[in-house]
């Protein structure tokens, strides 16, 4: 088993640590085809084309 924290880690320093966990937004393309909005390099769920 892993030890205790002894030290109190403050919100700011547990903010910071966390900082990096941020979800990113999802970046959408338009299809060439049908000009619906997808994910990029994915195939279209609209009209099922590249």
């Amino acid at each position: 088993m892993g030890g205790v924290p002894v030290k109190h880690h403050t919100r700011s320093k547990v903010g910071r640590r966390r900082s990096h966990l941020a979800l990113k937004k999802v970046q959408l393309a338009v299809c060439q085809n049908c000009q619906a909005p997808k994910l990029a390099h994915k195939i279209c769920s609209n009209c099922k084309q590249k």
